[in-house]
């Protein structure tokens, strides 16, 4: 919502062909002007220590200064912060170096299944229909493969496993979230591919998922909305927009973004149809037993 407000605000200060200018021109200055911690790898590295630093330093002023606490194990949340600090760096620069990379390059190379590229030699590889079916399923795998491996969501589904007794298996919520993304991602290429609207494609999901969630109990709802959240994790987000901006490019989209705007309302619809699901299977099992 912030982000649509400024760009309300922005189309009435600046025209699209300025953005592009503007953008065109500053990518040139920076090609020419980077400095060292501009590039790989200190970029990363200075990344990771201000995306985790500025935070420890807050929540430091805020427990010593502000409530007049201590910490118990010193020593040990000390080395923890340490470790948090180093893994977010190696982290930032394995994803620039490993899954940025063969995300970009996948997604350049992927409309080579159904159209000649000149990256690729031999392309296209398959009939049209067959190269389009091969991309989406691509797609759908890979958002599948990337949501199971997040461990927001593998937290997710034991938090909920043990709030609800049980009734909400992490099993269940893991692999409904999973599909949903992968369906998400799926829409996502198909728009890149066929340039869709996404605006017409997001509308009528949201209809659903907003009908859905007054049809739903409370805590199918919370569940659900909440795990919108987890498909923007630190492996799914990289691999995602990399390989977006890439088959962008490769297909002359307008633009490559948009993926992840599916994957997040897609889990979400996704969710709710699992909780009602569940509801009408309770329901028939009352019904049945009295």
């Amino acid at each position: 919502l912030a982000v649509l407000i400024l760009s309300v605000f922005v189309s009435f200060q600046i025209s699209p062909e300025q953005i592009i200018a503007a953008s065109q021109t500053a990518s040139s200055a920076a090609q020419v002007e980077l400095t060292a911690w501009d590039k790989t790898p200190l970029v990363e590295i200075l990344l990771g220590v201000r995306a985790i630093l500025p935070l420890v330093l807050f929540l430091m002023f805020v427990l010593f200064i502000i409530l007049k606490a201590t910490l118990p194990n010193r020593m040990v949340t000390f080395y923890g912060l340490t470790l948090s600090i180093v893994g977010m760096c190696i982290f930032n620069v394995g994803l620039t170096y490993g899954l940025g990379a063969i995300g970009t390059q996948t997604g350049e190379a992927l409309p080579a299944a159904f159209m000649p590229l000149d990256i690729v030699e031999h392309s296209p590889h398959y009939p049209e229909l067959i190269g389009f079916v091969i991309c989406v399923g691509f797609a759908f795998l890979l958002g599948f493969g990337s949501t199971l491996a997040e461990p927001a969501l593998n937290a997710l589904g034991l938090t909920v496993q043990e709030l609800t007794n049980g009734a909400f298996k992490k099993s269940m919520l893991m692999y409904s979230v999973a599909i949903g993304v992968a369906v998400g991602i799926a829409l996502g290429v198909a728009k890149l591919i066929f340039h869709l609207d996404l605006m017409m494609m997001l509308l009528p999901l949201y209809a659903i998922g907003i009908t859905m969630t007054v049809l739903s109990t409370e805590e199918f709802v919370n569940v659900a909305w909440d795990s919108a959240g987890v498909t923007t994790g630190p492996v799914t987000v990289p691999l995602v927009l990399a390989m977006g901006l890439g088959l962008g490019n490769a297909v002359s989209a307008v633009e490559g973004f948009g993926i992840l705007s599916l994957a997040s309302i897609c889990p979400i619809v996704a969710v709710l149809t699992m909780g009602l699901v569940i509801q009408f299977t309770q329901g028939s099992k009352s019904t049945n037993e009295s």
